[in-house]
């Protein structure tokens, strides 16, 4: 039986206002839904996601999340307000830790207070932290502009950068495929303070800058780090130099110690801030010496703390001596112009490009010499 079309219909009137009543409740939903979007908890937003109207910046550097050094260069670049700051840190001082990962252990990663930046502090070493910050696993952004290692006290010229945890940083960026810049101040014992650590951070603003509008137009110099040491007078610097590494290191010196390794073992008390961690670190040394203990339990341990050479013994006696290794401040010494240490003694902050290839060494120099005096002529200009 068909329906009829007409007995079915309602009137023009009554679809009129339930359409009216249909469009006012839709509108009430979304206002409601929109309020409740904007008043979501800020946990529950994805904090990791960068400014993308900024250019993004990985910040790392071998002394430790709390150094002044990095402290300066943060602030630093947050008052600049052209970057958005990322920041991954070892926890503790791993100045001379060289290119070394931990694959053996887990390595434990805390969020930091930094304010105006994404900052985590690693139980690592500075590659680590590289590392870990650029596999994703850590930050939900890829790769940043820019890696940037730093600002650290002390040397990282010549042989010395093969020790240096802080070029190792710069280094593991590289390898990983974004540009990276390590800096590093001539620091004078007695003589520097932290002042002089902002004044290194305020110098470097121009030549970071000028990086990283390269960078995005592609005129940056690929396949290398800017290795840059800073002199110990910032202010009074002659300016920026392109340098050629040195052959100079750090004269090493080992001395003999006491069996006591930690002969100041009563001073832990008087620092609570740090008491957790160097409790902690008795306790890796006391499961360290536990376990050779008991590895070496059929052997009769001698412990020899004279410097002199030790006689033979019979059977199983094992001869076991302490040795400390300090690195002595550099002497000044007569050496090309165009060398890094000498450079930055002379009073210049020296630049000096680190190829992943010592082949493309020369090249790389030629384009770095020519990029310092374009990019900085036009960052002074603008």
């Amino acid at each position: 039986m068909a329906t009829s079309v007409k007995n079915n219909s309602l009137p023009p009137s009554l679809i009129s206002n339930l359409n009216q009543v249909l469009l006012s409740r839709q509108q009430h939903t979304i206002d409601h839904q929109s309020t409740n979007s904007s008043s979501l908890p800020s946990h529950s937003r994805n904090v990791d996601e960068p400014d993308c109207s900024k250019p993004l910046l990985l910040i790392t550097n071998c002394e430790g999340i709390d150094s002044p050094g990095l402290i300066f260069l943060v602030q630093a670049l947050l008052s600049d307000a052209r970057f958005t700051l990322h920041v991954c840190a070892p926890q503790s001082d791993k100045s001379v830790a060289g290119h070394s990962l931990t694959i053996r252990e887990t390595v434990a990663v805390c969020s930091v207070e930094m304010s105006g930046a994404t900052a985590f502090e690693v139980s690592g070493t500075p590659v680590d932290c590289v590392s870990l910050a650029l596999s994703g696993a850590l930050f939900s952004w890829s790769k940043p502009v820019l890696a940037i290692s730093g600002i650290n006290r002390g040397s990282s010229c010549g042989r010395n950068m093969f020790y240096s945890g802080a070029v190792a940083a710069a280094r593991e960026a590289l390898i990983c495929g974004v540009p990276s810049l390590c800096l590093s101040f001539d620091w004078k014992k007695d003589v520097s303070g932290e002042s002089d650590l902002k004044n290194a951070a305020d110098l470097c603003l121009p030549l970071i800058s000028a990086a990283v509008r390269d960078i995005e137009r592609g005129k940056f110099p690929e396949s290398c780090l800017l290795n840059i040491e800073i002199p110990s007078s910032p202010l009074a610097n002659k300016g920026f130099k392109l340098t050629r590494q040195s052959l100079w290191r750090s004269p090493l010196s080992w001395k003999a110690v006491s069996a006591n390794r930690h002969p100041a073992a009563g001073q832990y008390l008087s620092n609570q801030q740090s008491l957790g961690i160097k409790l902690a670190q008795l306790s890796r040394d006391a499961s360290a010496a536990g376990a050779a203990r008991r590895l070496n339990s059929h052997r009769k341990n001698v412990e020899i703390e004279s410097v002199g050479i030790a006689g033979k013994f019979n059977g199983q006696q094992t001869v076991k001596k302490y040795f400390r290794l300090e690195l002595l401040e550099k002497e000044t010494e007569k050496a090309d112009d165009n060398l890094d240490f000498k450079a930055v003694e002379d009073g210049y902050v020296a630049v000096t490009p680190l190829s992943l290839s010592s082949t493309d060494q020369s090249k790389i120099e030629t384009e770095v010499s020519s990029w310092i005096s374009a990019a900085l002529g036009r960052e002074q200009r603008s």
